[in-house]
């Protein structure tokens, strides 16, 4: 029998969707990586009853660990650490050891700002130091520690990891706390898994599904794979889990993938369409941008990686017909010929960026992100996107992309992505993009 984990997620802020949850996928997803099942992820606000209920819910379900995240600042509503303590059955004691490292961790706060009540900052260290008793602490990374609690002594139910609510302190806490002994005893029961992940661009995810059906009707072995597939900013993620005794059935299903999908299939280690184009830049090309309807989110996602100024020289947003005149040299004769939304734009957007900005590619993004200003002729989600390179390497593409302003913008970068793989690949494994082509991939 596999362990059982829930995910209870604290705040106010993230129940009212002022705050989006990032940490119930992140945590998610590690707790599968472990072979951990996630039978529950629930939100709840601030209130302590709520809190308690939560967990209780949770320990009738029969699962072996909880993680929760927020609540562990020094504020009046933050009362996870409490909480936590009484469904475990623990009385909260006062770690002094804790206590002090707090106060070093904010000593240099006090000087900066030395109107600070400092009977107040002494309250609020002491709150963040009371933990249930027998927990074992995780050092913090901003002033909330970590806890990792197990069941008093003689009561049943699960261990729970308590984590601070800021992404950038729960994540590196991690680590930590399945490191405990606390937590490892909990986890004797899990099942090591495997995961493999294939990920496509250029067809619809009922593709994926036909795709499955046919392979079950042909006897292509499936039973042992768990498989699950998801749209990821207008990709395909394709998740198989695994017993490690099933790994010569998932390289069945892998081969058999790849066999149908060979054109449209671009990754089967998890590597992403980030993870190739920076290293293909990487190897000594250059890139610059110029964008209209994605006002710099590809630039901004190209330049995510640290190390993207190697070959990232810079991006230019020319929103108005203006400005891509002025600052990306494009004919105000083509704008008029064609309009702004066109394919030969979005090649003059392309070629200005590439040489003002002295790069070896140039990808210019042009379109109509709505919700207003489409027309029959161009409807909103057209969007036109090129990438250019020295002498006439070329590849041009329009489409027409679904969804609200949001997704037309995020999946043009993600087409644009691809794109500039494609260009810097030269060829893959269907057709081979001659300079000056375009290889139309159907839009989603």
């Amino acid at each position: 029998m596999s362990t059982r984990a829930g995910i209870l997620v604290t705040g106010t802020e993230v129940l009212s969707g002022i705050i989006s949850d990032r940490n119930g996928p992140w945590l998610s997803a590690r707790l599968r990586e472990r072979g951990i099942d996630l039978a529950h992820l629930i939100v709840v606000g601030d209130r302590s009853q709520d809190m308690l209920a939560a967990l209780e819910f949770l320990g009738r379900e029969d699962v072996d660990v909880i993680v929760t995240s927020g609540g562990l600042g020094p504020t009046a509503d933050d009362l996870t650490a409490e909480i936590v303590a009484r469904f475990c059955g623990r009385e909260p004691v006062l770690d002094e050891q804790l206590e002090r490292r707090i106060a070093e961790i904010i000593a240099p706060m006090r000087k900066r700002w030395p109107q600070l009540d400092d009977e107040a900052i002494r309250s609020s260290n002491r709150k963040q130091a009371v933990v249930p008793e027998g927990a074992t602490v995780l050092a913090p990374v901003g002033t909330a520690p970590g806890l990792v609690v197990p069941p008093a002594e003689g009561r049943d139910g699960p261990t729970v990891v308590v984590l601070p609510g800021p992404p950038r302190e729960l994540q590196p806490m991690w680590d930590a706390a399945v490191q405990t002994e606390a937590f490892r005893a909990a986890t004797t029961a899990t099942t090591v898994y495997r995961q493999g992940i294939m990920r496509l661009f250029g067809i619809p995810e009922s593709e994926i599904a036909a795709t499955l059906r046919a392979l079950a009707s042909e006897g292509v072995p499936l039973s042992g794979l768990e498989i699950t597939t998801c749209l990821r900013r207008g990709e395909i993620e394709i998740a198989t889990r695994y017993e490690p005794d099933a790994e010569e059935l998932y390289r069945g299903f892998l081969a058999a993938v790849s066999a149908r999908h060979r054109d449209t299939l671009f990754s089967v280690d998890a590597t992403t369409i980030d993870d190739l184009v920076a290293k293909q830049l990487s190897d000594g090309s250059t890139v610059a941008t110029a964008e209209s309807c994605t006002g710099g989110l590809l630039a901004a996602r190209l330049t995510e990686r640290p190390g993207a100024s190697a070959y990232v020289l810079g991006g230019l947003v020319v929103y108005d017909d203006d400005a891509k005149v002025r600052l990306a040299g494009v004919d105000p004769a083509v704008i008029a010929a064609h309009g702004a939304v066109s394919t030969e734009v979005a090649v003059a957007l392309a070629d200005g960026a590439r040489m003002r900005l002295d790069a070896a590619l140039g990808v210019g993004i042009t379109g109509v992100a709505g919700p207003d200003g489409g027309t029959a002729a161009k409807p909103v989600g057209r969007v036109c996107l090129s990438v250019s390179g020295p002498g006439e390497m070329r590849l041009t593409r329009s489409v027409d992309l679904p969804g609200d302003r949001l997704a037309v913008r995020d999946r043009s970068v993600t087409v644009a992505m691809h794109m500039l793989h494609r260009v810097l690949l030269g060829e893959h494994d269907g057709p081979r993009i001659a300079p000056g082509g375009e290889r139309s991939v159907p839009a989603r």
